[in-house]
């Protein structure tokens, strides 16, 4: 309330809480004036690099098969993708080429779930992945034994595995200076 200069906002990608200020002098000013005047000793560190990860080549008929059996309903689901990498900024493409019925409809967005928690838990690297299009081209399903967890299943382990096989890369982080 006393500097207007200042500005502090919570990083869900780094996990810290950042303070913006205007120079390294203004940011130690207001640490030292938090210690002394109100006496909250502040702990701080650098700030993290929020790195992003891609991949450098396309990837064709990747299989990811989800298959279990425990005595009773179980759970199967296969489903084959493609992987191509995309310009920078473009973010993620999701289309469905099924034809023929391989996968039932109301599975694909199940298969896209899967993915999607993939690329923002982490990629090879264990960064967020960005850039990418993914293509389901086929996949099998069971009258008794599918479900849309073994379908998300499915699409996780298809994405680690088209991941791996696709040259990934980290991205270098670009940085906006307004003077």
């Amino acid at each position: 309330d006393e500097d207007p200069a200042l500005r502090i906002e919570r990083s869900d990608e780094t996990h810290q809480t950042l303070l913006h200020g205007t120079g390294e002098t203004h940011l130690q000013i207001t640490l030292e004036k938090l210690t002394r005047k109100f006496g909250a000793n502040v702990d701080t560190e650098p700030v993290r690099v929020p790195y992003r990860e891609t991949i450098t080549a396309g990837v064709k008929g990747v299989e990811g098969r989800h298959k279990k059996q425990t005595g009773g309903h179980g759970q199967f689901g296969v489903c084959v993708i493609d992987v191509e990498p995309l310009e920078r900024g473009a973010g993620f493409e999701f289309t469905s080429a099924i034809v023929g019925g391989a996968i039932s409809r109301g599975y694909i967005p199940a298969v896209q779930k899967g993915i999607d928690e993939t690329m923002a838990a982490g990629g090879v690297f264990g960064y967020p992945v960005v850039d990418i299009r993914v293509t389901l081209t086929d996949g099998k399903e069971h009258s008794v034994d599918s479900s849309e967890m073994a379908f998300k299943v499915a699409g996780r382990l298809a994405f680690q595995a088209a991941m791996s096989q696709a040259g990934p890369v980290i991205l270098e982080p670009v940085s906006r200076l307004e003077v």
